[in-house]
């Protein structure tokens, strides 16, 4: 990347910023300051968008600005903030040009509803099934058409990708996965039987097929970060190399060493 003037104005290797905020005051009020201090422009001009906010802003920018080659440096004004690099408002300019560029490639969930209906959406985090009801869901799991698990009774499982592994996943006690593995994860989330069953590896060129069992007695919905389906059938998750996303963070502080450092944090 090439190196940036050294000036408040914006005019870094990247070009016109666009700075977007979470709702929040203190967000609102860092993106106000940073708009006039760097001569913002809109989201329609930029070469290179400033998301303030907490992990929940930075994946709505992520899904937003999908597809279109703009890059995005998050920075933490929110609660969670593992996505963000940290909040300073001086040189923004020179921080831009020395950060390092991350390519993540999202999920694509196909989900079938019980009335046929196919569904269709991307997850930069991950593909989750979850029951509905009291009732435990009951699954089936394929792996390229071939059964892997016949019935995994839960509340449900997630497929991840490494860049979503440190969210949903690791909450639900599944393997952090650093970038460039090639790998997505596999998590059952309470599992009851097989009771010793704790999920997978699974190379990430593979289609994941997860077959809803007694679909009409044990509801199911299919998540794709933040967009639901209710009342699914049967799912499939893919890594879709088609689309990409650009993120940006601090050398000092890349996606690389946080996922590193979460594997020592108590």
């Amino acid at each position: 990347m090439a190196s940036a003037a050294h000036s408040d104005k914006g005019d870094c290797a990247l070009g016109r910023i666009a700075f977007v905020s979470s709702q929040t005051p203190e967000a609102e009020a860092a993106r106000m300051r940073l708009n006039a201090r760097y001569n913002g422009v809109p989201e329609d001009e930029a070469d290179v968008i400033v998301a303030l906010g907490g992990d929940g802003l930075m994946l709505q920018t992520l899904h937003r600005f999908r597809d279109r080659g703009i890059p995005i440096y998050g920075m933490h004004r929110g609660s969670v903030g593992f996505l963000m690099n940290t909040y300073c408002e001086d040189d923004l300019v020179e921080r831009l040009a020395a950060a390092q560029h991350v390519r993540i490639h999202p999920l694509l969930m196909e989900a079938m509803d019980i009335n046929g209906v196919r569904h269709r959406a991307p997850a930069i985090n991950e593909v989750s099934l979850l029951r509905q009801s009291y009732q435990a869901a009951k699954l089936r799991i394929s792996i390229d058409g071939k059964v892997r698990l016949e019935e995994l009774i839960c509340d449900g499982v997630i497929v991840a990708t490494p860049a979503g592994s440190t969210a949903y996943n690791l909450s639900a006690h599944g393997p952090i996965l650093p970038l460039g593995t090639n790998l997505l994860a596999l998590t059952p989330i309470s599992p009851f039987r097989p009771r010793r069953w704790r999920g997978a590896l699974v190379p990430d060129k593979v289609r994941v097929d997860i077959a809803v069992m007694e679909a009409g007695k044990r509801p199911v919905s299919a998540v794709a970060d933040h967009f639901e389906v209710r009342n699914i059938v049967a799912v499939t998750a893919r890594l879709d190399t088609s689309s990409a996303i650009d993120m940006l963070f601090d050398p000092d502080h890349g996606l690389e060493e946080r996922i590193l450092h979460e594997q020592f944090v108590y």
